[in-house]
């Protein structure tokens, strides 16, 4: 057999690899990315820094469906809090920058619970759970987490929504179950409360 047509036998790779390797680049280099996440130029958009973008209500598309194992083993799904303001974060044990704003969210979680905001975590890329839970344990998290860890739930963010494009991600899903911001930078408490408080006072 020539070299030739044995590499042309090892190139092909399934889908669901290609799939996973794409989320895997995606997330890999937007943990240290410094893109701006803006919405494209899009009118239907009002941009903040150029990392975090709110939508007004009028132009909002539903969240997807997110529901399976938590990283404890639980069931949960964000249909589970429907007519809550939820702060779905992405991230990973993995990733510095998800570290660095993981005390924030705690605490934002915990202020803001009287208000009916819920804090929804996606783990991903972490391939043992126990890396997430001991990642929770360390940081004080105690809101549930889906265990996502070759990003199939952040797949299933339409195209030309504000999908998570970087790790960490926050997206706030409104009353509705519409998402209604993201921001694509790890969080100060300052900007997590400008980032719901709005939507929380929202009609």
């Amino acid at each position: 057999m020539s070299p030739t047509r044995a590499a042309r036998r090892r190139t092909p790779r399934s889908a669901a690899a290609l799939a996973g390797a794409a989320v895997a680049a995606l997330t890999l280099t937007a943990c240290s990315s410094s893109s701006s996440g803006s919405s494209s130029g899009s009118s239907n958009f009002v941009s903040g820094s150029g990392r975090i973008t709110v939508v007004e209500p009028a132009e909002r598309k539903a969240a997807p469906e997110l529901s399976g194992k938590t990283v404890s083993g639980a069931q949960d799904s964000l249909a589970a809090y429907k007519g809550k303001v939820v702060v779905v974060n992405i991230w990973g044990s993995w990733c510095s920058p998800c570290r660095a704003e993981a005390p924030n969210l705690a605490k934002v979680a915990a202020a803001d619970a009287p208000k009916g905001v819920q804090f929804l975590g996606i783990n991903t890329r972490d391939l043992d759970a126990s890396n997430a839970v001991q990642f929770d344990k360390r940081f004080g998290i105690t809101y549930p987490s889906l265990f996502d860890p070759y990003g199939k739930l952040i797949l299933r963010f339409p195209k030309g929504s504000l999908n998570p494009q970087s790790l960490p991600a926050t997206l706030v899903i409104d009353r509705q179950g519409r998402i209604a911001a993201r921001a694509l930078k790890p969080l100060g408490e300052y900007d997590l409360n400008k980032l719901i408080d709005p939507i929380v006072a929202e009609k």
